[in-house]
């Protein structure tokens, strides 16, 4: 345990940021509460036991125990702001909710947030839209929220906080959910890489 105080402040660092940057997109009060989970004893301490730094301790986690991590199932299913929390199963199926815009936006927010603070120093804005593009097929979104949230962080790095501004990005929500299904629903699911190169590849 002894990256308690490490990741306690790393957490603070991520939570700061998260409120600024949703300060800017008109859901601040609702980001208070960004994450207060993961300072509960299931996550807290499990977390600091893997904490290295320049990720997430639930890579490390997951590493160490056969993929599954404690850590994220508790998590998700708390969070709203997760694509995980709208992810249901039923009848060896996998149903897909889209995000509701108010959470989505937290989000990308989250997104912004972890980008900067696992790496401030060579932090840029096209590095967050460039994470989601990398790996945004391993994530069982609907077409909806994946659309919605690629475009919030290609306006971000386009045009900075000026082109996530609330009235914006609730037009373009409108937008995309006029042309695309509320709920998905998937029968099967093509893997994300293979088992031996997670270590490497995720």
């Amino acid at each position: 345990m002894g990256h308690v105080w490490k990741h306690f402040s790393l957490v603070c660092r991520h939570r700061h940021h998260v409120i600024v940057n949703a300060a800017h997109f008109g859901i601040f009060f609702q980001a208070l509460r960004h994450d207060l989970s993961k300072f509960g004893k299931t996550e807290f301490l499990t977390s600091a036991k893997y904490y290295v730094g320049d990720h997430s301790p639930v890579y490390e986690e997951r590493l160490r125990n056969d993929y599954f991590s404690t850590v994220c199932q508790h998590h998700v299913r708390r969070n709203k702001h997760h694509w995980e929390y709208w992810t249901d199963f039923f009848a060896g199926r996998i149903i897909n909710k889209s995000m509701p815009w108010n959470w989505a936006m937290e989000y990308v927010a989250d997104v912004l947030s972890a980008s900067y603070c696992y790496s401030p120093k060579d932090f840029e804005p096209s590095r967050p839209v460039a994470y989601f593009r990398r790996y945004q097929d391993a994530y069982i979104m609907t077409e909806r929220s994946k659309t919605f949230i690629e475009w919030c962080l290609q306006q971000y790095a386009d045009f900075g906080f000026e082109g996530l501004k609330k009235k914006i990005t609730k037009a373009k929500y409108e937008e995309i959910s006029k042309v695309t299904p509320e709920i998905e629903i998937r029968e099967s699911l093509p893997l994300f890489g293979t088992l031996p190169n997670l270590k490497t590849d995720i």
